[in-house]
C-alpha cells in the first residue's frame, strides 16, 4: 500500500512536470537579450525590455483586442446554439435521438481541412470574408458537434418528470430550457465555455485563411510573426507567449472572482428570503 506522504509527493512531482514549461517560459521572458538560453533556468538578471521590444515590433494591443472580441462573441454564441441543439435532441423520441447522435458522430469525424475551401467561398458570398465575423461564424452552429453532444448528454440525464412538471406549470420550450435545463447543466455549460474559449483563443489557421488584412489578425498569428522576425530571439518569443497566456489566465481569475461574488450574493438573498418567511409565520 502507498501511504499518504508518497501519494502527495507523487502528485507534487506530476504538478511540477506540468508547470516546469510554464516556469521556463516565464523566466525566459524576463531574460536579458543575448544571454544564452542554456545558461541555466534562472537568469542572471531580470528585465522588462523584452516586453517593450514586443510592443514595438508588432501591434500586440490590436491583436489582443481582436482575440478578445472573437472570444467574447464566439463563446456565448457557442453555449447558446450548442445548448439549444442538445436540448432539442434530448427531447426527441429515443429512436430519433439515436439517429441524430449517430449523425453528430459522423459530422465530428469530418476533418476540418475538408471544410476550408467551402467555408471560404460561403463567407465571401455572404459578405463576411476578411472580417472577424468569419472567425465567429462557426459559433452560430455550435462550433463543434462535440459541444452539442455534451449538452445532449447533460439534458438527457435529467429525469423526464422534471420536464413534465415544468410543462404542467405552463412553461414553454424556451422557458424549460432557460429555467430548468440550463441551471441543472451548469457544470456542462462551464466545461463547454472553457473548451470553446481554448478553441477560439488558440485558433491560428482561421485568421490566415479568412482574413486579408493584418490589422485584423489575432494573437496566435502574432506569435508566428514574432518567430519570423527572429527565430533565435527566444526572450522575445517567450515574452509574446507569456503575454498570450497571461491574458486568458487573468480572465479566468476574474471569472472565478465574479462567480464567487455572485454565489455569495445569491446565498445572502436566499438567507434573507428564509428569514422573511420565518418572521412572517
Amino acid at each position: 500500500m502507498i501511504g499518504p506522504p508518497a501519494r502527495t509527493a507523487g502528485r507534487l512531482l506530476l504538478v511540477g512536470l506540468f508547470t516546469l514549461p510554464l516556469l521556463f517560459m516565464t523566466l525566459a521572458a524576463f531574460r536579458p537579450t543575448g544571454q544564452a538560453i542554456t545558461a541555466g533556468l534562472w537568469p542572471n538578471s531580470l528585465t522588462l525590455d523584452n516586453f517593450r521590444r514586443l510592443f514595438a515590433a508588432l501591434p500586440i494591443g490590436r491583436f489582443t483586442l481582436n482575440s478578445l472580441l472573437v472570444v467574447a462573441a464566439a463563446v456565448p454564441l457557442t453555449i447558446l446554439t450548442a445548448s439549444w441543439a442538445g436540448f432539442a435532441m434530448a427531447r426527441l423520441p429515443r429512436s430519433t435521438q439515436r439517429r441524430w447522435v449517430l449523425l453528430s458522430f459522423l459530422v465530428l469525424m469530418v476533418p476540418g481541412v475538408a471544410l476550408w475551401s467551402s467555408r471560404f467561398l460561403v463567407y465571401n458570398r455572404i459578405g463576411i470574408g476578411g472580417t472577424l465575423w468569419a472567425l465567429i461564424a462557426p459559433a452560430f452552429m455550435g462550433s463543434s458537434p462535440f459541444f452539442v453532444l455534451m449538452f445532449y448528454r447533460a439534458f438527457r440525464r435529467i429525469p423526464p418528470a422534471i420536464y413534465d412538471s415544468a410543462r404542467l406549470d405552463g412553461a414553454g420550450v424556451l422557458a424549460t430550457w432557460r429555467q430548468v435545463a440550463m441551471p441543472i447543466a451548469r457544470p456542462t455549460t462551464l466545461a463547454v465555455a472553457v473548451l470553446a474559449f481554448v478553441l477560439y483563443w488558440g485558433d491560428y489557421l482561421s485568421p490566415l485563411l479568412y482574413l486579408n488584412e493584418s490589422r485584423r489578425y489575432t494573437l496566435p498569428v502574432a506569435l508566428q510573426l514574432l518567430q519570423q522576425l527572429g527565430r533565435s530571439d527566444y526572450p522575445l518569443l517567450m515574452a509574446g507567449s507569456l503575454w498570450a497566456s497571461v491574458v486568458p489566465l487573468t480572465l479566468v481569475v476574474l471569472a472565478i472572482v465574479a462567480a464567487a461574488l455572485a454565489e455569495r450574493i445569491r446565498a445572502r438573498h436566499q438567507r434573507s428570503a428564509v428569514d422573511a418567511t420565518d418572521t412572517r409565520y
